[in-house]
């Protein structure tokens, strides 16, 4: 019987080609801004024909499957999903001064967009949503921890409104904030919400008003642990950052080893959340795109409303990514020849998508914070008055780099969320392997669609 290769001599053999392939790839492109007011970053082209990019990309999730599959030792794969040691906690007492912050961030939010000037590059209120909390929170939730339990100023503000705690019924579990989630980024995309500070602060408001309703029926613990979007979207995140919080204080662990433990995915509603997590990222990068604006235009020029072919595409679309990932569940069913049901293999290896979807949203914001920080501290210093000149750091080409190279660890972070998870389920470690085949290929086709949509050139999306 052929003896399995040694991690260390399979690293040896495949590690330093694994790291090249990371290499050039993330010296190919550059990254795209977000959207609408600040989409000011814009995309270079790649400096290698687009095909040998995306295979390339294909190649190193494919290279790093092979690679992981030769780690075998189970109290090995354990002492790397277990490893953690304990911090200094500061998170109760930081929690009122936390909330004190969101509240205030949100009033601010509301006031510089109702009576602040009408320029998006300058107003507070846009600033603080897309660059602040999109983009400095949202990232700050996978890199380090998920803090939003802390200064979430709609559950504080909830909070103080009386309930009448009815039953949150379990039939809905996730699927409120799965539309949700889908709801907040069409409304993104079709609306000015990045131009229009007065649209943007009347979401806001409008969004604190259904968190308050939704408190007042069901209690503020149900709203916001199953219906509430954001709250659910970056608590997903938080499971990928190396900070935790548990009853023991706060706990530093191995980036990516929050998504190994799947007790938190406990049915099809919250295997539907995280890939609606993925989707909408992929969504807002490819709206933007030259090849969408082909596929609209004829549509919208033959009369069909332009909102109503950006609604299809967003409805198209999750169905398509849902189920390409339920077929990967079934295929792996098949190929490790278990009993387990699709859908508990399906629940058990969702956690995973995370990490792509983490290092997608990093890609294609990155520039972006680069860019305008500088704005939006100049702005929120005086959120109420225009000013002239405000400042923005040049975004250098190498940025670019680290979006690629993003993409390409979030994606093999989930080979290696996926591989531990497959040998937390199976006692056989070649069913182990042969489990992980279709998510795999599930994983390369995510990486292949997220690494040409960076390639892309970008701008704002047609006809809206």
């Amino acid at each position: 019987m052929r003896r399995l290769p040694r991690p260390s001599d399979l690293a040896g053999r495949t590690g330093p080609a694994l790291v090249a392939l990371v290499v050039a790839l993330a010296s190919a492109g550059r990254v795209a801004a977000h959207a609408g007011g600040v989409r000011s970053a814009t995309r270079g082209s790649i400096t290698v024909p687009t095909w040998l990019f995306l295979a390339t990309g294909g190649a190193v999730v494919g290279a790093s499957f092979l690679l992981s599959s030769a780690v075998t030792d189970r109290a090995y794969i354990r002492f790397i999903d277990t490893w953690g040691r304990r911090l200094p906690d500061a998170g109760r007492a930081a929690r009122p001064l936390g909330r004190l912050l969101g509240v205030v961030a949100l009033a601010v939010t509301v006031a510089a967009g109702l009576f602040g000037p009408a320029d998006a590059g300058g107003n507070a209120a846009v600033l603080l949503v897309w660059v602040g909390w999109w983009g400095v929170f949202v990232l700050s939730s996978y890199l380090v921890g998920n803090a939003w339990p802390a200064v979430d100023p709609f559950r504080a503000v909830a909070g103080v409104v009386p309930s009448l705690d009815r039953d949150y019924p379990d039939r809905l579990g996730a699927w409120p904030a799965v539309g949700g989630l889908l709801a907040l980024v069409y409304l993104e995309v079709v609306t000015p919400l990045a131009d229009d500070p007065r649209l943007l602060a009347g979401v806001v408001l409008g969004y604190l008003g259904l968190s308050v309703a939704g408190s007042v029926v069901v209690g503020v613990d149900d709203w916001f642990g199953n219906a509430d979007p954001i709250s659910r979207l970056l608590s997903a995140y938080g499971r990928v950052a190396p900070l935790t919080r548990t009853d023991d204080g706060t706990r530093f662990r191995v980036p990516g080893m929050g998504l190994t433990d799947a007790d938190w995915v406990d049915g099809r509603d919250d295997v539907g959340f995280v890939v609606a997590v993925v989707f909408v990222t992929t969504y807002d990068g490819f709206v933007g795109t030259g090849p969408w604006a082909a596929v609209a235009r004829p549509l919208v020029e033959a009369g069909v409303p332009a909102l109503v072919v950006y609604l299809a595409a967003m409805v198209g679309g999750y169905a398509l990514f849902l189920a390409l990932y339920l077929a990967a569940a079934r295929a792996a069913r098949r190929t490790a020849d278990t009993y387990l049901a699709p859908a508990a293999l399906a629940r058990r290896f969702a956690p995973s998508l995370l990490a792509i979807a983490a290092g997608y949203h990093l890609a294609h914001n990155l520039a972006t914070v680069l860019q305008l920080a500088p704005t939006l501290a100049v702005a929120v210093a005086s959120p109420l008055s225009a000013s002239p000149t405000l400042p923005r750091l040049i975004v250098p080409d190498w940025v670019g780099g680290v979006g690629v190279a993003a993409v390409l660890a979030g994606h093999l972070l989930a080979v290696w969320v996926a591989h531990s998870t497959a040998y937390g389920l199976f006692p056989d470690r070649l069913q182990a392997v042969r489990s992980q085949y279709g998510v795999t290929v599930a994983m390369v086709a995510y990486t292949m669609a997220s690494l040409w949509i960076v390639s892309r050139p970008g701008g704002a999306p047609p006809f809206v």
